[in-house]
């Protein structure tokens, strides 16, 4: 499972630091998933190896400018790439309204059929890879999280096990993974007897802006790896003059740590700390290891983490 960041910037862009997205893409899978679309992802795209013609469906976790401000330019762009594959997008109220407005307006003729479903929070959904669930946030707008559960694998054969008794591969193994029995050699082969034992699917949580991370819940529980928020930290949120719905580094560690977290990526990181400033993105890792003892990383636009089926978390 990876993860590729094409934008870690809260509210607005910086020189170093896009505005929000997140590419994921599954193992043995060839299209991918976007979630949030800030301005300029459709630049941030053409950076990487991602095809706009291979992605099938984005997820907005809420209404402000800095998550789906981009749509409109990526939706007209995958015409004039001639990328006519169907796409959803999938987003809380109003985000119909606002990307049909934006195409009658424009007189956009996409040639390619757009889905836009609008959700509220604990809609479930499946895909051929995953389940979704829309977990809902605290913020100064409807929120969501993205609960996310890999389907398992429960169709791994023991081959070694049916080498010992001859059997090589061959379609027999396909009629064994349906669940059916075959003779091999005389011998009634059974089909259960022959089958690896279940391999759980990854579990992520992708969030989008919330000041209260605790309200994920059990859905932190032993998470393979939590995606969210930590805008400021906490001496930088405690002087600001006007709060603003956001984490700060030291909760979102204290969460994560109380929930056994597996592995932790902190983004949507305050224009505050940048290159030249007296605030960098140490302070913002250094205050969550305070709390937090698993794997934590500070997302930079592009980094790329891939997620194994171990649980463990590397930076690529």
């Amino acid at each position: 499972m990876k993860l590729t960041f094409l934008g870690t910037s809260a509210g607005k862009p910086t020189k170093e630091r896009n505005v929000t997205a997140l590419a994921l893409e599954f193992d043995q899978d060839n299209k991918w998933y976007l979630f949030d679309c800030g301005e300029a992802t459709q630049h941030q795209i053409l950076k990487t190896s991602l095809s706009v013609g291979k992605l099938c469906t984005i997820f907005i976790t809420h209404l402000h400018g800095d998550h789906y401000y981009g749509l409109p330019g990526l939706l007209s762009s995958k015409t004039l790439d001639k990328a006519f594959s169907p796409l959803t997008i999938y987003g809380p109220k109003g985000i119909k309204r606002f990307i049909e407005c934006v195409i009658d307006t424009s007189k956009e003729h996409l040639g390619y059929k757009l889905e836009i479903i609008e959700i509220e929070a604990n809609t479930e959904l499946s895909f051929d890879k995953f389940s979704l669930q829309v977990l809902p946030l605290v913020h100064s707008v409807e929120s969501f999280a993205y609960f996310i559960k890999e389907h398992d694998i429960t169709n791994k054969l023991d081959e070694k096990k049916l080498r010992l008794e001859g059997l090589e591969p061959s379609p027999l193994y396909g009629e064994l993974k349906r669940g059916n029995n075959i003779t091999h050699k005389g011998k009634e082969l059974v089909s259960s007897e022959y089958m690896l034992c279940p391999i759980p699917g990854r579990t992520l949580i992708i969030a989008g802006d919330n000041s209260e991370p605790d309200i994920l819940g059990e859905h932190l529980d032993n998470l393979d790896l939590l995606v969210h928020e930590s805008t400021y930290t906490q001496e930088v949120y405690d002087a600001l003059p006007t709060k603003f719905l956001h984490t700060t580094a030291k909760n979102l560690g204290i969460a994560a740590q109380k929930h056994h977290v597996k592995n932790l990526i902190a983004t949507h990181i305050s224009a505050r700390y940048s290159q030249g400033s007296s605030y960098d993105t140490q302070m913002v890792c250094d205050e969550i290891k305070s709390s937090y003892k698993g794997r934590c990383f500070v997302a930079n636009d592009f980094d790329v983490f891939y997620l194994s089926r171990d649980g463990g978390l590397e930076q690529q």
